[in-house]
């Protein structure tokens, strides 16, 4: 558990007043990304304060008009859901590594080169994201950032949005062992032939084809039939 100099400061503000609490950070930024489920020793004292660094506490009757109960962890509660919680330096960067590696996974999975109808690369990406000056927030989820990081990359690379179908067709040796990793991309159609053989129709996006080839290859040690059916955007 953190110790009191080492802990930031859970504010929020309501009718005026603003109400803060001391808390673990390392223990916050679990409970708000999900990994920790209950708010047990996230704090580091067990008072609301109106001013935390002087010092300057709430009265029990101030705190039960605003949040409806001077229960201390459903206090917490709501002001870890709709306050603000500040992120440290090492956080932020933490975050923010984080979100941009989603970013770029998401691009690479989701879309393609038009003029080449292949995936951009991981390389290619990184520095549109640079040349772009793409801002990212660590706080925001990817799918909410998405759209206007696409519209700045795309000043600087073609992207363009595809779904791939494509048919399947696994000798029997290998199908039981291929069937889970070709539910995981998304199985349309499936038949099993008198031979054991499995033929399936699978969609996904135009950036994972390569990924999938190379991994029903490996399973199949480069036995596998495909055939592209379609494409669609």
């Amino acid at each position: 558990m953190a110790t009191l100099d080492q802990a930031i400061i859970a504010s929020y503000k309501i009718e005026g007043e603003n109400f803060e609490i001391y808390v673990d950070p390392k223990l916050v930024y679990q409970y708000l990304d999900g990994s920790k489920k209950d708010l047990k020793n996230i704090m580091i004292v067990e008072e609301v304060f109106s001013d935390a660094k002087k010092g300057e506490k709430h009265s029990s009757q101030k705190i039960q008009k605003a949040f409806g109960t001077t229960d201390i962890y459903k206090v917490l509660e709501i002001i870890l859901r709709k306050g603000s919680v500040p992120l440290t330096t090492e956080e932020r960067k933490r975050r923010l590594e984080e979100k941009t590696k989603q970013i770029i996974s998401t691009i690479l999975r989701e879309t393609i080169d038009p003029r080449t109808n292949a995936p951009h690369t991981e390389l290619r990406v990184k520095t549109a994201l640079e040349d772009a000056k793409v801002h990212i927030d660590p706080m925001k989820n990817v799918s909410e950032q998405l759209p206007d990081i696409l519209k700045k990359l795309r000043i600087v690379i073609p992207l363009k949005f595809e779904k791939r179908r494509v048919a399947v067709k696994v000798p029997a040796e290998y199908a039981h062992k291929c069937y889970s990793t070709l539910k995981n991309y998304g199985i349309q159609q499936e038949e099993w032939s008198k031979d054991g053989s499995l033929i399936v129709v699978i969609e996904f996006p135009a950036g994972m084809q390569g990924e999938i080839y190379n991994k029903l290859n490996s399973l199949t040690a480069g036995a596998v039939e495909t055939k592209l059916l379609e494409t669609r955007t």
